[in-house]
């Protein structure tokens, strides 16, 4: 299968340079600027994988991959925003075609979220479910204009789209890093679902839709961290043109250059982990085997770029923990993304990938 590309990974570009532009008053005020939510909208992460019929991309993971990773060298917090807003959008296609009508009736480019954890309950009434619960840590939610929410139906768990006007955000978020992805909470209280706005959680587990695109019928654990992998990288990058701005035209010590060298080879494997990822992907090798190393790498991705920007760190000395420097904000991002509980060993791997090698 031949990755399809749509423009996005150029236009990344263009959201590079204005989130770089903001991103230390981003860091500052804990919120992206509105000029930067306009470019990751014209950019068209939201549309990425939305249908073409609904005027959408139906992109490939290679090329979102590689988008986020530009727009992560600018700032983190947006690569964030503009990878959950793109998968959010490919959980959305699993919703019934009148979901689709209604999600994206005045264009594909409406920002959807996620409240993934089943923290929710839903009760069956007629014509759908009334909704109520509280999420944590939906990313991007200061500006999205649908919430894809996670509750509770009896024994199964179930999704819910819930537009802006039905839901409250509490402003919860309060990490040192990744401070302006608005990953705060979001309340909803008896509010009536229609049941096109529903789908079943098994549907986006086991990766089956009506949906004909095929973005939209891909295995949950097959896409595994990817989502929050991809921005690590990018800030990674980042934080190593950082570095070297800071070393530009300095006398280098022995050591300093070792851990430049190191954290260099760190962050580019790790680049090529996550590459590899989004072409498993794209090729659709749903084999037990290629899904349990896709969540192999991005716990080890994780890992990696922890250390490789730490190096970064030191081989810059005290000149790069400026508090108005990029790199120490670089540095905060990495560390607080590669927190995430999807990249973390036990989460992502250890049931899967011995049993993948060892039978």
């Amino acid at each position: 299968m031949t990755a399809q590309y749509t423009g996005l990974a150029a236009a990344a570009e263009k959201v590079k340079l204005i989130a770089a532009e903001h991103a230390a008053d981003a860091d500052a005020t804990r919120k992206l600027a509105p000029e930067v939510v306009e470019a990751l909208r014209d950019a068209g992460f939201a549309r990425h994988f939305v249908a073409v019929e609904r005027g959408g991309a139906e992109g490939s993971f290679a090329e979102l991959t590689e988008a986020v990773f530009t727009v992560g060298q600018g700032c983190a917090s947006t690569s964030w925003c503009a990878s959950l807003s793109a998968l959010s959008s490919r959980f959305a296609g699993l919703l019934p075609a009148e979901g689709h009508d209604e999600i994206w009736a005045n264009g594909p480019d409406a920002f959807v979220v996620t409240g993934q954890p089943p923290m929710g309950k839903g009760t069956v009434v007629d014509g759908g479910h009334r909704l109520s619960g509280r999420w944590l840590y939906v990313s991007g939610v200061d500006f999205a204009d649908w919430a894809l929410l996670c509750g509770v139906v009896g024994d199964e768990g179930r999704f819910f789209a819930v537009p802006r006007k039905d839901f409250t955000v509490l402003e919860t978020w309060d990490s040192v890093g990744m401070k302006a992805t608005s990953s705060h909470s979001v309340v909803v209280d008896d509010v009536f679902v229609p049941a096109h706005l529903s789908f079943d959680r098994a549907d986006l587990l086991k990766g089956t839709s009506w949906s004909p695109v095929p973005s939209h019928n891909v295995p949950f654990q097959a896409v595994g961290g990817l989502t929050f992998v991809a921005p690590a990288v990018g800030a990674a990058m980042g934080a190593l043109d950082a570095c070297i701005a800071v070393l530009s035209g300095k006398k280098q010590s022995v050591t300093n250059a070792v851990d430049l060298v190191r954290a260099s080879g760190q962050v580019e494997s790790a680049r090529l982990l996550v590459e590899q990822n989004a072409l498993v992907l794209d090729e659709r090798e749903f084999t037990p085997a290629a899904m349990a190393r896709n969540e192999r790498n991005v716990a080890y991705v994780a890992e990696v770029l922890v250390d490789a920007v730490g190096g970064l760190v030191r081989a810059s000395g005290t000149s790069g923990l400026a508090e108005g420097g990029a790199l120490q904000r670089f540095w905060r991002d990495v560390v607080s993304c590669s927190s995430h509980v999807a990249l973390r060993y036990e989460t992502a791997s250890v049931r899967t990938y011995p049993a993948s090698v060892l039978g």
